[in-house]
């Protein structure tokens, strides 16, 4: 069975991914996270990695201490650099990169350059540099294997296929806990964490209840399977039973079904081309099972279509879309503006950017600080929230 890295491994996804591979007997090479050090500790004792990150320099004595009495034999790194030492560490095979935001960029550049293939689950990597990824993926021989259920399915109805073959993709969107309000003032932290189908983190929640998520998915499909932006579509599914589809030349239509469970996608990474049995609880077609599909509502949720905006005005836009919402997110989850300001601030961001063909990956993390500091000078203006 192969070694892998786990990137953000104190997340949902790296925690999932570690019970993936507890399941199957696949030995952790290396773990990651940001400031958990408490839950890092826990998961090295349980997986013995030879190395440890941690994001969160400030705590390079306490994690110094915690790892010495724990196997003083452990590598252990701080800072965005340590990250980036355990994802081009050359005792993996694969990097699961599990980091929230844009700090998943350079650590998957890192695990390409030294040969890895790579699990992304980091939504951003490929909406902010994804061309940049590509190109070095393709030039170092390593795979990128979608984690995101959505990709994850389109991946699956893709094999085997011409790729010639493909009309279009169709991504389908639960559309979070706020599908049938009308009036977003309000909206309480607590229920836009409350996803009705999905148990994902707090960013990652936030996401799917403004369908931002789903701009960000239409970017990332973009590079992860070479399509023009309209031949890429999003359908709101409530039932989350189809994962995603893929339309064929001739108009077959290709699904992917199963039950809302990221352990599926996670292992299907993991084992690719193989298939394992695995935790997620198998459906049943016993009692009624009712699908349904609808165009998303883009008034209400006009960050569905900002993916489609974003790549029509190319360059950094992608970027600055992302690190917009990234740091709009944060705020509304501290309570500094309402629920109801992210997508607007999105939206001014990607407005007011100045356009940059061809970017370098200095351009585009400069685009990411310009968006991130732009939204924090554009709170002022915004309502605090009181959740």
């Amino acid at each position: 069975m192969k070694a892998i890295s786990v990137l953000g491994s104190t997340g949902s996804i790296g925690r999932q991914t570690l019970d993936v591979a507890k399941r199957l007997g696949i030995k952790v090479r290396a773990l990651a996270a940001y400031r958990n050090l408490e839950l890092l500790v826990q998961q090295s004792r349980e997986f013995r990695p030879a190395l440890v990150a941690v994001g969160d320099a400030s705590l390079e004595e306490q994690a110094r201490q915690e790892f010495a009495k724990l196997d003083p034999g452990i590598k252990v790194f701080f800072g965005a650099r340590g990250v980036t030492e355990a994802a081009a560490d050359d005792g993996a095979d694969i990097v699961v990169n599990a980091l929230v935001g844009a700090a998943g960029i350079e650590p998957t550049l890192a695990a390409i350059e030294a040969g890895r293939d790579v699990a992304l689950a980091n939504k951003e990597t490929l909406v902010a540099a994804g061309a940049l990824v590509l190109e070095a993926a393709s030039r170092r021989g390593a795979t990128i294997r979608p984690v995101d259920s959505e990709h994850s399915a389109v991946w699956q109805c893709l094999a085997g296929q011409d790729r010639k073959a493909l009309r279009r993709i169709i991504l389908t969107a639960s559309g979070g806990p706020f599908r049938d309000r009308a009036d977003f003032s309000g909206i309480t932290v607590e229920e836009a964490l409350a996803h009705p189908n999905w148990r994902m983190g707090p960013k990652i929640s936030v996401d799917s209840a403004t369908m931002i998520n789903k701009a960000l998915e239409v970017v990332e499909a973009r590079w992860l399977f070479d399509v023009t932006p309209d031949q890429i579509e999003v359908v709101v599914h409530r039932q989350s039973v189809v994962h995603s589809m893929v339309e064929l030349v001739d108009g077959s239509i290709v699904a992917q079904l199963g039950s809302a469970d990221m352990r599926g996608a996670i292992q299907y990474a993991l084992t690719y081309p193989e298939r394992f049995p695995s935790p997620v609880q198998p459906m049943s077609f016993a009692s009624k099972l009712e699908l349904t599909f609808e165009p998303p509502d883009l008034r209400r949720f006009p960050g569905a279509g900002f993916g489609h905006i974003a790549l029509e005005l190319g360059g950094v836009a992608p970027a600055v879309m992302s690190a917009a919402n990234e740091e709009a997110v944060r705020l509304f989850l501290e309570g500094r503006i309402e629920f109801r300001d992210i997508a607007p601030l999105v939206a001014d961001a990607m407005r007011s950017a100045a356009p940059v063909p061809r970017p370098t990956l200095g351009q585009i993390l400069s685009a990411d600080s310009w968006a991130r500091e732009y939204v924090r000078g554009r709170c002022g203006a915004c309502t605090p929230s009181h959740s």
